[in-house]
């Protein structure tokens, strides 16, 4: 279940302050306007502008001027190496244009949900709200080179393709952009590149007039032709120029390291101590004067990040306040350098002094991050284990995989509580073999330490997870449940886990009654804490009880509170939600309304994806009840298949008590063994879980191989799905199914 420690405040002030800039176009100051390549770009007509060039050709100077002379509405995003996770790209995206669509001020907080609902759910939602917008808008993208993994570039694939007509999205990168080949086939892409970029004779004059440094045309085109226009390289001409003899300037032009020497002619130029401020500060991706002075020890940076400014020293402000700020990349790329080589081995504990800052304001997530690039293993697993569930809860997956990714399986492993906390993430990312290995790792496995999760013992977080999983019998996941019960008290934030597993696990034993007494409490301290999923999980449990005892006015409230905290919380796709869902369709088929039952079903059934034998109760209940449901609407190629399910599960968890006897039972009752079909019922089985996963990934461009590549499967096996998916939506193309699917509510939100 998830859990999110008071500690951990994952919308912490700093955190908010430092969206908020990155949302924020900078003031356009240059010497040099791109007015030319910009009018041509905007008069083009096309959607998508690329500006792809190395460091230091003004990409992102040319963006704050766009930014300045366009009269549509902008949305800015700046985006950094945190960005590169398919989820936090969505959601700083959705913070920016927030600002600028009419009727979406919670765009951002429609971004979550486990790895499949991101491509599938969030980032369509994104698309279609840009599509709808009734007024052209620009979105600015700059630093999208920080943005590398193929996940990321998917979703902003789907986000782009939801561009309007009149508006534009224009991106600057180092690298080649990902949707630009496939846009210049189809000609709705304006590329701006290196040449463009580079500086002729006159730009030239013009950046030694702004340094305030008198130069000849005859100087001017030397330094030009050996600097081959690049404009940071005929800015730090200007600046070592403004030091010495103009005419002097062009003696190392020739030296293929031209940017390199002209650094540190500029950095040798400065006192001691602004060097080594500037060096070690590098450490940061963003600088602020408290966290300056918290890094250095010393009570100067206010006034020194002012100096430097003012002096145009590679400085880049980030906010209209002048308080967070940022380095040229080229030029932190040369501090970086600088620190090594002057101060060998300073900047590890640099990076924890970081790293106590943060976690001292409110962001143990930038923390971590700190904390990743040093040698401080044991204090950076040990905040991941106090953070995890609550970025995980918050939807930040990818976040949380690439923490324990990057910590190593051994130090997870080493660390018992967290190996139960990646268990955890495992099984709610439908991940059933690596919950299992997580699994066995904690059942092997001993400590004695203080627990930071939020747990009152590893024992009891232990059983908990173990009952989860159910992997011994009823009776067993009894004694898990009630060893947690016996250790979390009343306040403990894990106390509505115990409660549920408690309740599910005499479900399972045939204890009715002590089941709905566990199920309520559990409901109750669910609430309490905030934890959707356990609510909903609770609450949909006893509104299947109360249908059937025949109590529908109890059932509606219930089911009432479990879709509620699905919608407030947005955890469509969490498989907790696939039993809400499976409840309101029950309910509304009682109702008469046949409609709203197949509406739930459908949502039931995308959401059954990520129920795997991983959390085996829930895995069966959902199938069984989506399997009556879908009876009642004469579905019943439904329910064969939803039938099969159930016994694949069994597979793998064959001791699940009751549960066991009433899949032979509804088998029985519904005679699915050569049952004709109703007359007019659907023929069509639904998709599978598989499907469901591969699905999203038609939106995109990706090809067979490309999709196999990401879900970890084979050509033919993607093949042969994705023929299945077209014969089951009865289309014959990829665009035909993505519409398909999407009318149906497979797709989008």
């Amino acid at each position: 279940m998830s859990h999110e420690p008071g500690t951990a405040r994952a919308s912490a002030e700093l955190d908010r302050l430092l969206l908020e800039a990155r949302s924020t176009a900078p003031r356009w100051r240059a010497s040099v306007s791109r007015a030319g390549l910009i009018d041509a770009a905007r008069a083009s007509g096309r959607r998508v502008v690329g500006v792809t060039a190395p460091a230091g050709y003004g990409k992102s100077t040319l963006l704050a001027e766009w930014a300045s002379r366009d009269d549509r509405a902008v949305a800015w995003v700046s985006l950094d190496r945190l960005d590169d996770e398919p989820l936090s790209l969505l959601v700083v995206l959705a913070s920016a244009l927030s600002r600028i669509l009419p009727g979406h001020p919670d765009l951002a907080a429609e971004m979550v949900g486990p790895d499949v609902s991101v491509l599938g759910r969030a980032a369509p939602r994104l698309a279609s709200a840009l599509h709808e917008s009734p007024d052209p808008f620009l979105l600015v993208l700059d630093d999208l080179h920080e943005v590398r993994s193929p996940a990321c570039h998917d979703v902003l694939g789907v986000v782009v393709a939801g561009i309007p007509d009149g508006s534009q999205v224009v991106a600057a990168s180092r690298a080649e952009q990902p949707h630009v080949p496939r846009l210049r086939a189809s000609g709705d892409v304006v590329e701006i590149v290196t040449a463009d970029l580079a500086l002729g004779v006159p730009e030239t004059e013009r950046v030694f007039e702004a340094s305030r440094v008198p130069v000849s045309h005859e100087v001017a085109a030397t330094v030009t032709e050996r600097t081959e226009g690049w404009p940071a390289g005929v800015y730090l001409a200007s600046l070592v120029a403004r030091h010495g003899d103009p005419r002097a300037v062009t003696i190392t032009g020739a030296d293929p390291y031209i940017a390199d020497y002209l650094q540190r002619e500029t950095f040798r130029r400065l006192s001691s101590t602004t060097r080594r401020f500037l060096r070690r500060t590098a450490v940061l991706d963003v600088l602020s004067a408290p966290l300056c002075d918290a890094v250095l020890g010393e009570q100067s940076s206010h006034r020194l990040l002012r100096r430097l400014e003012a002096s145009s020293m590679f400085l880049v402000p980030l906010d209209r306040r002048r308080e967070l700020f940022r380095y040229h990349a080229l030029f932190r790329e040369f501090l970086l350098a600088e620190l090594v080589d002057a101060e060998p081995g300073l900047a590890d504990a640099l990076r924890v002094r970081a790293a106590d800052w943060f976690e001292a304001h409110g962001s143990p997530e930038r923390a971590v991050e700190q904390l990743l690039a040093t040698p401080e293993r044991d204090r950076c697993v040990g905040l991941v284990t106090r953070i995890v569930m609550g970025n995980f809860r918050a939807g930040r997956i990818a976040t949380v995989e690439r923490w324990l990714r990057t910590l190593g399986e051994d130090a997870v492993a080493a660390h018992p509580p967290l190996a139960v906390l990646a268990g955890y993430v495992a099984v709610y990312e439908g991940h059933a073999l690596e919950a299992e290995r997580w699994g066995a790792v904690a059942d092997a496995a001993s400590f004695a330490g203080p627990t930071v999760d939020g747990t009152a013992s590893f024992a009891s977080a232990r059983a908990m997870f173990r009952a989860l999983r159910c992997p011994g019998g009823p009776q067993q996941m009894v004694d898990d449940a009630d060893l947690a019960l016996a250790e979390e008290p009343g306040w403990s934030a894990w106390r509505d886990t115990a409660l549920v597993l408690a309740g599910d696990a005499l479900l399972l034993a045939g204890d009715t009654v002590g089941a709905v007494r566990r199920l309520e409490q559990a409901v109750e301290a669910a609430s309490a804490l905030g934890n959707a999923d356990t609510l909903v999980l609770g609450a949909a449990l006893l509104a299947q009880l109360d249908m059937d005892r025949d109590r529908w006015d109890e059932a509606a409230e219930r089911v009432g509170i479990a879709l509620g905290a699905i919608g407030r919380h947005r955890t469509d796709d969490y498989a907790t939600s696939a039993l809400g869902y499976a409840a309101g369709a029950r309910l509304a088929l009682h109702r008469g309304d046949v409609a709203a039952a197949r509406r739930r079903l459908t949502q039931g059934m995308r959401a059954r994806a990520l129920c795997t034998y991983a959390f085996p109760t829930v895995a069966v209940r959902v199938r069984l009840h989506l399997a009556r449901a879908s009876w009642s609407t004469g579905d019943v190629a439904a329910v064969r298949h939803l039938l099969r399910e159930v016994d694949d599960v069994l597979l793998h968890r064959p001791a699940l008590g009751v549960l066991v006897d009433e899949a032979a039972d509804l088998r029985k009752a519904l005679g699915t063994g050569g049952h004709p079909l109703p007359p007019g019922s659907p023929g069509r089985p639904p998709l599978t879980p598989a499907e469901l996963r591969l699905l999203p990934y038609l939106q995109t461009h990706l090809s067979i191989r490309e999709i196999g590549g990401r879900l970890f499967v084979t050509r033919n096996t993607v093949s042969s799905q994705v023929g299945s998916i077209y014969r089951k939506l009865g289309v014959s193309s990829r665009g035909e199914a993505v519409a398909r699917a999407t009318a149906m509510g497979l797709l989008g939100s």
